[in-house]
């Protein structure tokens, strides 16, 4: 997925941070696997080389999926909703595991009707042999 220019990014509602709010989505499965921040330039990146960059707002910079984990989102679609306000990119998680707890999802809490919150998605690697 290559795109070239940028004028398209100027149909995007971004926030007053000069951010958008981005769905990663597994292609194949349709399980909702992220969810993180865009800013102009981290969508422009997106587009052009094909894997998920987003901008990191307690390290304010850009974010590119995987840097430290190897596991890449191959962007296969970019999608806007129905008020240009919220990006959802079709991807192809690299390695399975999309949530930095080592899960295949970062919704991986589930509310039982007692109030309580219950890890229901098993850790497929522990993050301490994913970050070292």
């Amino acid at each position: 997925m290559s795109i070239s220019g940028h004028k398209w990014l100027n149909d995007v509602q971004w926030d007053e941070q000069g951010l958008v709010p981005v769905i990663a989505q597994d292609a194949a499965t349709g399980d909702v696997l992220m969810f993180a921040w865009m800013n102009r330039e981290a969508l422009g990146r997106t587009a052009e080389t094909g894997e998920a960059v987003y901008w990191s707002r307690s390290r304010r910079r850009l974010w590119f999926k995987g840097e430290e984990s190897g596991h890449v989102q191959r962007v296969l679609e970019i999608r806007l909703d129905c008020d240009n306000d919220v990006v959802l990119l079709k991807i192809e998680q690299i390695g399975g595991i999309a949530c930095h707890t080592g899960r295949r999802s970062c919704f991986f809490q589930k509310l039982h009707s007692d109030g309580q919150w219950e890890a229901v998605d098993p850790v497929i690697k522990d993050p301490k042999e994913i970050y070292k």
